[in-house]
């Protein structure tokens, strides 16, 4: 009996910006190429019009929506861990998804499921009072939103243990380290901008379910979606090759949630 062909979301993180400021490359282009979308929406970066037309501009295309949840940091996109209250993270939560989720219904469309972003999306691999916080508001916001969160994270456990659903996901875009966790911005190579680079990555873990490290490691990553950063230099093109290259080996690509 011949296997299954593997089947992988390709996501992307979209609508992030304030007004006509844009860290984005064309995501009207993105949009034809991901199968969900992950929505900023007023954490990192979202004011509700970029959010409307992020969420109009995908439902017209079928896209699905997650909203993308990030600390309440505009000024540093999210990408700064904040020591917040877990009170104050579960209301941030509930305000951001709560948001994307009325704009949505608007636009006759729906959010599907929820990720983290930037440093939220970090600490939710090792700090458990966050991780409780995040898994707490979606509990409140019904418990029927799954959660997209990297293999092993804490917020995994915790997550599935209140009966969500977890959507584990891999970076096409970003080097790992040996311990199967992103490498830090800061560090040289940590993201991935060569295509070529870019697409063999998304291969591998596609199909063969990890990644090498740079020091040469093997690092286990079963997953269900593959993320594609909108604000990399060349993200469109780089979205397209890896699109292309996933399909010739015989990947379906289709929206996990």
């Amino acid at each position: 009996m011949t296997a299954p062909l593997p089947q992988l979301d390709l996501n992307a993180d979209l609508g992030e910006g304030f007004g006509a400021w844009s860290m984005g490359e064309d995501e009207d282009t993105m949009l034809e190429v991901v199968t969900t979308a992950n929505v900023a929406c007023g954490g990192h970066a979202g004011d509700p019009g970029t959010m409307r037309a992020a969420v109009r501009a995908a439902a017209a295309r079928g896209v699905a929506i997650t909203a993308h949840v990030a600390y309440p940091d505009p000024l540093g996109f999210g990408r700064r861990f904040l020591d917040i209250a877990p009170a104050d993270l579960t209301d941030q939560v509930i305000v951001q998804v709560g948001g994307l989720q009325a704009m949505a219904r608007v636009e006759g469309t729906r959010v599907r499921g929820v990720k983290p972003h930037g440093a939220l999306y970090t600490a939710l691999a090792r700090h458990e009072q966050q991780a409780a916080a995040v898994v707490g508001a979606l509990r409140e916001l019904g418990g029927d939103l799954p959660l997209v969160a990297a293999p092993g994270a804490v917020v995994i456990e915790l997550a599935e243990a209140a009966g969500l659903e977890v959507v584990r996901e891999g970076f096409a875009d970003r080097a790992y380290l040996a311990d199967g966790t992103l490498a830090p911005r800061s560090l040289p190579g940590a993201v991935l901008t060569a295509a070529e680079a870019v697409a063999a990555q998304a291969l591998s873990i596609a199909t063969e379910h990890g990644v090498r490290t740079a020091d040469g490691s093997w690092v286990e990553l079963p997953v269900r979606s593959l993320c594609l950063h909108g604000d990399t230099p060349g993200a469109v093109e780089l979205a397209r090759t890896v699109r292309r290259r996933l399909e010739a080996a015989g990947v379906r690509l289709a929206a996990a949630l």
